[in-house]
């Protein structure tokens, strides 16, 4: 009797085991993977970098992804893939069929005509050509990511404008009430909504930024993004703090939802609990709009993609590094 019992038993766990790796089609698209492209250095102030010797190819082709941008999207029920901006094309051409969105972190690499210049160009032009076909793709973009869109869009290197807006927590200024229907503000509590106009819950950090009045100047920004929120900086001069694409699923910010809920390393940085339903009610958004795509990667490409193949650094130790968790790619 106890060998039948156990017999039966096993036979149940081998038929859960086959439904486990064998799911039907739907719940495929139900796994988002979302892209985030790397950039030059390591994350760490340089201290992986420094114990290359001066000829090791390395030094040149390192790049990284800050752990908050990866725990952002994971806070919104995805999973993270990394991009390396220094990939070949075609690398990045069947990443981009496999995954559901992509995430243009925040930074300090270098907007002018380069390696991850160019690398950000192809991803979000391929982007603009899926929409058009039909092919749902949405793109964030975060603090650099809404400066490189900018660059992008307008084809101009040189349309930032300088701002004082370092390791300093802001408000977000709505331009009017409509924008507090559109796109990722619908996913924010109400409370939150009036709470961001007049606290300062919106975590900036940034030296460069797109001006009111060169946006209006700007036929091709007018053309594509409308503009839902403005910001001073520390010198009450107002920079373009959110944007979303007219016609595409485009939404950039200035700030940095990520850092309210998984950065510690600047005492700047607002973690209260409003200011972590911000990061939340961000992350949600943007995965939600990565479920409307269509994308879909086997089993042996997911596991081959995510970013879980690489371990992440302590790269905030002593105070060092603007991060506090690192993902370094060699």
């Amino acid at each position: 009797m106890a060998g039948a019992i156990v017999a039966i038993f096993l036979a149940l766990a081998a038929i859960a085991a086959a439904r486990i790796i064998q799911l039907p089609e739907e719940s495929r698209e139900k796994r988002p993977l979302i892209g985030i492209l790397t950039q030059p250095g390591d994350g760490d102030d340089r201290s992986y970098i420094n114990r290359l010797e001066p000829g090791d190819p390395r030094r040149s082709n390192i790049s990284y992804i800050a752990a908050s941008y990866v725990k952002f999207v994971e806070a919104g029920g995805a999973r993270a893939v990394p991009l390396l901006y220094n990939e070949p094309w075609e690398t990045l051409a069947k990443k981009f069929s496999l995954i559901n969105g992509i995430l243009f972190a925040g930074g300090s690499a270098s907007l002018q005509d380069g390696p991850y210049y160019r690398a950000s160009e192809f991803l979000f032009k391929r982007a603009l050509e899926a929409n058009d076909k039909g092919d749902y793709f949405p793109v964030f973009g975060t603090c650099l990511g809404l400066e490189l869109l900018a660059v992008i869009v307008s084809g101009n290197h040189s349309i930032l404008d300088d701002y004082n807006a370092h390791k300093a927590a802001g408000e977000l200024n709505f331009v009017g009430d409509w924008a507090k229907g559109r796109s990722m503000f619908t996913w924010f509590p109400k409370d939150i909504l009036d709470k961001v106009e007049h606290e300062k819950l919106a975590m900036q950090n940034h030296v460069k930024g797109l001006s009111p009045q060169t946006w209006r100047d700007t036929q091709s920004l007018r053309d594509f993004f409308d503009v839902l929120t403005t910001t001073p900086d520390l010198n009450g001069k107002i920079y373009i703090s959110t944007i979303e694409g007219r016609k595409y699923p485009v939404t950039s910010v200035q700030w940095h939802p990520e850092k309210n809920a998984f950065e510690w390393g600047y005492e700047g940085i607002p973690h209260s609990p409003d200011a972590v339903r911000i990061t939340q009610s961000a992350a949600s958004f943007f995965v939600s709009e990565a479920l409307k795509s269509s994308h879909t990667a086997s089993w042996e490409e997911e596991e081959q993609l995510l970013i879980y193949n690489y371990s992440p650094i302590y790269s905030g130790r002593d105070g060092k590094g603007h991060f506090d968790q690192s993902y370094v790619f060699w």
